[in-house]
């Protein structure tokens, strides 16, 4: 019996990235069901039953719900990945530690979520500012020395190959010009420098073919430019919860395919560390 195409799960919320995804995946030949709520259905079951491939877009916590009712797995980086990042890719100083540690930081310092979005991330400027532990709990967070992003670059990766990446954020601002695109900048005819897309894609060779560089065989790797510095990783992220910008959008697809499971049994050696890495709690 000839396999049949994957079918692609999408959220009730319609966006423009879900329905991009929705007309390349029909332009491809793949199915697409939009759920009309947080239940899965049991035709969708039936389908895990028989062997087909199921990909699932959406933001982090309702993939996460459908993959637990369909019994998928999903591969995503762990909280603490940016500290496994050697030196020469970062530029900067990486911290993971609690926010109760982080409370105790003096001088300015930027300070995110290690996982989702409990707060607002941002330079603060000594911990004592940053938001109450009794409001939302000690939780993992990643510090960084500030830096001045000049531009910031989306790419998806697939078994340490760029499938495609885009510009999201330019000097601050979106990258998107005023007919909707997202390009890349080119050197200019005055200068000996490289454009945007060409330094991106020779830092990104650089850091895909490093040994000591762990990562997972699908994801969403976000660069940047550093003023003064030069590119640098900025994060990791899940590629099946992760925004488009102007990123090719069947080869986006084809990312996040690689990053579901129709179930832990199906998982490869290689792959398993990359499984179900929520939570990791720093060091104490």
């Amino acid at each position: 019996m000839q396999d049949l195409p994957p079918l692609v799960v999408l959220a009730p919320r319609v966006t423009r990235d879900s329905v991009a995804v929705w007309q390349a995946a029909i332009g491809a030949g793949w199915s697409v069901e939009r759920l009309s709520s947080w239940r899965v259905p049991q035709t969708l079951r039936s389908v895990i039953r028989k062997g087909r491939d199921v990909v699932v877009y959406a933001e982090p916590l309702f993939a996460e719900a459908v993959a637990d009712q369909l019994g998928l797995t999903l591969m995503e980086t762990p909280a603490d990945w940016l500290t496994t990042v050697p030196a020469k890719f970062l530029r900067r100083e990486i911290g993971f530690t609690l926010l109760s540690q982080a409370q105790k930081l003096r001088g300015s310092f930027f300070v995110k979520p290690a996982e989702g979005k409990v707060f607002e991330p941002g330079i603060f400027v000594n911990g004592d500012r940053l938001p109450f532990i009794e409001k939302i709990g000690d939780i993992p967070v990643l510090t960084s020395t500030p830096v001045d992003w000049m531009l910031e670059v989306r790419c998806f990766v697939r078994d340490r190959r760029v499938m495609t990446m885009s510009p999201y954020c330019r000097d601050g601002a979106l990258a998107q010009d005023k007919s909707g695109k997202w390009p890349f900048l080119k050197a200019g005819a005055e200068s000996d420098g490289e454009g945007e897309e060409d330094g991106a894609r020779a830092f990104m060779t650089a850091f895909l073919n490093d040994a000591e560089v762990q990562l997972p065989p699908a994801c969403v790797v976000d660069i940047g430019l550093i003023e003064g510095k030069g590119w640098a990783v900025i994060e990791a992220n899940p590629c099946w919860g992760a925004g488009l910008y102007g990123c090719e959008v069947f080869a986006a697809l084809q990312t996040i395919r690689r990053a579901v499971f129709r179930s832990r049994d199906n998982v490869a050696l290689e792959d398993q560390p990359w499984m179900a890495v929520r939570n990791k709690q720093p060091v104490a």
